[in-house]
Formats: structure tokens, C-alpha cells, sequence
């Protein structure tokens, strides 16, 4: 979390120093743009080129309007995020950052097909973290708990299975707030380019839903066993 925070930070700080034309190029050439996939005349027209299509499915989530837009996110994303850090290490933590931002672009795209302006902010990647976390959250002993003990601990502890967790009442009333604000107004998310700052929560539902998905496939901490009425162990439901 401390080096996303420094490279999230250095990277805003960079682009202060950049003269207003060459912020803009920047954000042109890293943003994602769904425009930049559209078989009309003005595809063609974005800086970046060929490149540009691929890279831009995440490198827009390093790029923020203002401080208080990176502040917001980060604010979002260190409860949760930290958390999930703890339980997958670098190596997984990073992966997943990379695919629940992927996979918000993805949802951005398909809702806006024919969108000029450039959307930038990591709201996709917190809304997977977020949802990665509340696979483990509501266990007894996690970071939620008030009968947890170290963060460690916390983090590790065995998480639910997908269809486990649609029946836990405590996730469902977190999915039904999540949903209902980011229906409403959204996290955060920006697209620069027009007359006021738009919300993408799109993207952030992409990122939302692929983090409970695939949460799986990143988690290294064994399913919690549970057992019946008559002590039999039963294997742990699969995802």
C-alpha cells in the first residue's frame, strides 16, 4: 500500500510540474478513452497510436484530476486495500489491482462506446478492492471484527465462498448500500474533457464485480471447512 500511495503521489506530483499542454497529452495518451476504439475517422486521431489501445486499459487508473481526487481514493482504498495486501503479498496484490482496473475499463467501454472524453482515477481497482474484502471481512476475527487480534491475523482469516458469501446477510446489506450509492452518484471517478466532471460508476461496478469473482483465483489462504450437525466435515463450497 505504502509504495501504490508513493507511486499514485509521485506521478500526480510529476504531472504538476508539466506545462498545462503537455498534462493534457498526457492524459490523452494514458487515459482510457472509448472513443480511441471506434471504427470512425476520429479513432485514428489520439495520441499513443496502436499502443495506446492496449496500455490505456490501466495506466488510466495512475492518473487523477486534483489532490482531492487521489485523496478520495486513497483514502477508499487504504482500509480495504491494506487489508487485501496483507492477505495476497505484492506479487498477487498488484496483479489484481492491475486486472479489477482492467476489467473497469472494460465496463466503461461498453457503457460509452462512442465517449471522446478521457477517463482517469483508480475508483475500479478500490471498488475490487473492496469487494475482494468483504469475502473475508465478516468472518469472525477479521479486520471488521471488534474481537480481532493482530492485522495480520485479520487479514488471514478463511474466507467465504462465492455463493457463502451472496447469503451472508452482512454482505448482502454492504453490496445493496455499494450498489445503491454508486448508482446514485458514484466513488469518484473522472472524465476530463467536458463542461462539468462526470462520475464513472460503470467502471467502478466493473471493478466492483470482478473483484468479487475472481477473488479466488489471487487468494492463497485455505477455504474455511465447515461442518454438519452430526461432525461431519464437509469440503468447502466452490466458487
Amino acid at each position: 500500500m505504502t509504495a501504490l500511495l508513493v507511486i499514485m503521489a509521485g506521478i500526480h506530483g510529476l504531472r504538476a510540474l508539466l506545462p498545462l499542454a503537455t498534462d493534457a497529452e498526457v492524459i490523452w495518451t494514458f487515459g482510457f478513452v472509448p472513443a480511441r476504439y471506434d471504427a470512425s475517422v476520429l479513432a485514428g486521431r489520439f495520441p499513443g497510436g496502436v499502443g495506446a489501445e492496449i496500455w490505456t486499459f490501466l495506466t488510466y487508473a495512475f492518473l487523477h484530476a486534483d489532490l482531492t481526487h487521489i485523496a478520495f481514493n486513497m483514502l477508499w482504498m487504504l482500509p480495504f486495500g491494506s487489508a487485501v495486501a496483507r492477505r495476497f503479498g505484492t506479487t498477487r496484490f498488484f496483479a489484481f489491482f492491475a486486472v479489477t482496473a482492467i476489467a473497469g475499463a472494460f465496463a466503461h467501454l461498453v457503457t460509452h462506446q462512442h465517449e471522446v472524453a478521457p477517463m482517469i482515477g483508480a475508483s475500479a481497482a478500490v471498488s475490487g478492492m473492496m469487494a475482494a474484502a468483504i469475502r473475508f471481512a465478516f468472518q469472525h476475527g477479521s479486520f471488521l471484527s471488534f474481537r480481532r487480534g493482530d492485522a495480520e491475523a485479520a487479514a488471514r482469516v478463511p474466507a467465504l465462498s462465492l455463493m457463502r458469501s451472496l447469503k451472508n446477510p452482512s454482505v448482502l446489506g454492504f453490496l445493496a448500500v455499494w450498489f445503491g450509492l454508486n448508482i446514485i452518484t458514484g466513488l469518484g471517478a473522472i472524465a476530463i474533457g467536458a463542461s462539468a466532471q462526470s462520475i464513472a460508476w460503470q467502471a467502478h461496478i466493473g471493478g466492483f464485480v470482478a473483484g468479487l469473482l475472481l477473488f479466488s483465483l489471487f487468494d492463497p489462504v485455505p477455504r474455511a471447512i465447515m461442518q454438519d450437525n452430526n461432525a461431519r466435515v464437509l469440503p468447502p463450497a466452490a466458487d
